[in-house]
């Protein structure tokens, strides 16, 4: 039987991770690598190789060319998430396909201001923002609160704790000099504190051939302690000694139609118009009017296991081996390769 060879692009865990809790790949991240092999190892037709070490990457890239990489290094080149473009960028150079977001899209993506101000032009609802450059002296603060702070350029909610919904001047400058301590972080916002629904939104496919959307996901706060604000943090994920730990819940959405139908038609206008390939995850919140507001795009979002994703897209009628293939096939039809039998 023919196969398409696959090479399986991760993150290293021999070098340091500074977005991880201790500075280094822990178990989780190991865990979920062993769950992404075994449900792979499911997908008659193709011959998966697992390059993970960033010393020989360019290398083995080089001089074994796969049919198609399979990009889950989220981490960025040498574990730098400042470097996360630059795996697309190398396949690019070398010829090979592979999945996932673009150069251009990540660096679009990465910077949530550009993206708010994009959305608006499109007349998708947006929070109120300010921009804040962290080398700024005065810096720039909040003209209204309760508010939220957070990075301009970051993933998996690295710089979101209990502390950047603020409530007066102090807390403010507070946590803005504590962003500006934090690696690369260079920019921050200023945000309207939204505490209704939050949604997301998880397509998989491309425009050009159709998107598959997956059943809505909404968190749950309820477990939460209520002196806490309710906002997805970066310590609700990766610290087991966060008071968010294993308090939130991701649950299907309970969502009317006109609503869901909107979120939907802004979502494949953000994908379309970012340049997003293959899969993406899109996340809005309610205002007070009830107003869903989009808070971030996700391009390449978690392809873990037990991500939002993944759970999305059980709910669908896809396991998490088919949800793996259903994004090899997006790559290999906007290719145009030939895939397994």
């Amino acid at each position: 039987m023919r196969h398409l060879n696959v090479a399986v692009l991760l993150g290293d865990p021999r070098l340091p991770y500074a977005y991880a809790v201790d500075g280094v790949f822990g178990s989780e991240e190991l865990e979920a690598v062993e769950r992404l092999r075994t449900a792979l190892e499911r997908l008659p037709g193709y011959r998966f190789s697992y390059l993970d070490d960033h010393a020989a990457l360019i290398d083995d890239l080089r001089d074994r060319p796969p049919d198609l990489a399979l990009n889950f290094c989220d981490t960025g080149f040498r574990n730098d998430w400042e470097l996360e473009r630059d795996i697309p960028a190398l396949l690019e150079i070398l010829g090979i396909p592979y999945t996932g977001a673009d150069p251009m899209s990540i660096s679009l993506t990465t910077d949530k201001a550009l993206v708010r101000a994009l959305a608006a032009g499109l007349g998708i609802a947006v929070p109120n923002e300010t921009y804040v450059e962290l080398a700024a002296d005065p810096l720039v603060l909040p003209s209204i609160y309760p508010c939220l702070i957070k990075p301009n350029s970051s993933g998996g909610s690295f710089g979101i704790t209990r502390d950047c919904v603020v409530h007066d001047v102090q807390e403010a400058e507070a946590y803005l000099r504590w962003l500006a301590g934090q690696p690369a972080v260079a920019d921050a916002l200023i945000q309207d504190f939204l505490t209704g629904v939050e949604y997301t939104v998880g397509l998989v496919g491309n425009p050009s051939v159709g998107l598959t959307v997956l059943p809505p996901l909404q968190i749950d706060y309820g477990a939460l302690d209520p002196d806490l604000p309710p906002i997805l943090t970066y310590g609700s994920k990766a610290d087991p000694d966060s008071p968010y730990w294993e308090k939130l819940r991701f649950r299907r959405a309970e969502i009317d139609d006109v609503k869901w139908s909107q979120l939907v038609d802004q979502s494949v206008k953000l994908f379309r118009r970012l340049g997003l390939r293959d899969y993406a995850r899109i996340d809005f919140r309610e205002g007070e009017d009830g107003q869903p507001r989009l808070l971030d795009v996700n391009t390449n979002p978690t392809w873990s296991w037990d991500g939002k994703l993944a759970l999305m897209a059980e709910w669908a009628g896809y396991p998490y081996h088919e949800l793996l293939r259903l994004i090899l096939e997006a790559a290999i039809g906007r290719y145009g390769l030939d895939g397994p039998p």
